[in-house]
């Protein structure tokens, strides 16, 4: 029988305010509710066929094959696909990424929900945005944002049937710039699934938790007025929030690099100065440095005059999950 074959891509997104920590995390059902953008021109092209033929799942992750715990992911993920079809084929999944590789990016958030789409497609599956959210959401939590388009807030929700990313405003709501310094392209050594588990060791994170409805409140506020001020402090210190609670997770985590310290100090003091920009830091040591896009040019020099950031990728508020015609 011929191979059933679907390629989609997908944006990964950056968190304003953040998830980390799981209420259930065989389903990824979050501690808490979060904000995202998506990052237009950064993306993850996934291409997935199905063959009757294939003996095993396979894996081609920018243009190597994988094997062990990556292959198993994904193959975990394709086996809830398949059971939602009601039909076995392996699959051939060819999956690559225009910027750096678990280093703080969300290149699982992209790579999920690509993968969500074109491996539901390829089975024939038509599923709503929301259907598309929460089955993204089972590969990795943060892909349920990747799935709608613009601004995205991920309702926590109680379990599978209610935890999915949904647009609370369009790309074109907000010209805002994701001026992205990038000081490693390394993998991080612990992955943020790991991370995800060690959040309920710090005694911060039940305060974090508590506090994070005005977050979310704040943060809305300052996505349907377009006021950067709001903005700007909900990010930071929703940012610090997330990294204290790292740091004082048994064992800690420290993705920061002193470079990357040194950055959340000069973007500080630009602000003070009346340079409109903000950041946010992921899992891992890159720094986003949020500004409203008029202001890339000079956001972009300024970054690259820093010793240690070999380079700056900029992105604008992204659509949503599409399939390749």
């Amino acid at each position: 029988m011929q191979g059933q074959t679907a390629i989609a891509i997908a944006t990964p997104n950056i968190a304003f305010v953040k998830y980390w920590g799981d209420r259930d995390p065989r389903l990824h059902i979050p501690a808490n509710g979060s904000i995202s953008m998506n990052l237009d021109g950064l993306s993850t092209h996934t291409q997935v066929t199905f063959d009757a033929s294939f003996r095993h799942d396979q894996l081609i992750l920018d243009g190597k094959p994988a094997t062990g715990a990556p292959l198993q992911r994904v193959s975990e993920f394709l086996e809830r696909v398949r059971r939602l079809a009601g039909w076995y084929w392996n699959a051939r999944v060819v999956s690559t990424n225009n910027f750096p590789t678990a280093a703080g990016i969300a290149s699982s958030a992209s790579a999920f929900a690509a993968l969500a789409l074109a491996a539901s497609s390829a089975m024939g599956l038509q599923l709503s945005e929301r259907d598309l959210s929460r089955l993204a959401r089972l590969g990795s939590g943060s892909a349920c944002r990747s799935v709608p388009g613009g601004f995205v807030e991920w309702q926590p929700g109680r379990d599978d049937f209610d935890s999915y990313g949904f647009s609370i405003a369009p790309p074109d709501h907000w010209d805002l710039a994701d001026c992205i310094a990038i000081v490693s392209r390394g993998q991080k050594s612990v992955g943020s699934i790991e991370g995800h588990m060690l959040a309920e060791t710090s005694p911060l994170q039940k305060a974090r938790i508590a506090d994070t409805p005005l977050r979310l409140k704040l943060c809305r506020q300052a996505i349907s007025e377009r006021d950067f001020d709001i903005l700007a402090n909900v990010t930071e210190l929703d940012c610090q929030l997330m990294h204290a609670v790292m740091i004082t997770s048994t064992p800690p985590l420290l993705y920061w690099q002193p470079v990357t310290q040194l950055l959340t100090r000069t973007i500080q003091s630009w602000r003070k100065n009346g340079l409109p920009v903000c950041y946010t830091i992921d899992a891992g040591p890159n720094v986003h440095v949020l500004c409203p896009s008029s202001y890339i040019t000079q956001v972009t020099d300024q970054l690259m005059q820093i010793p240690g950031v070999s380079k700056v990728l900029v992105a604008r508020p992204g659509g949503p999950a599409r399939l390749e015609k």
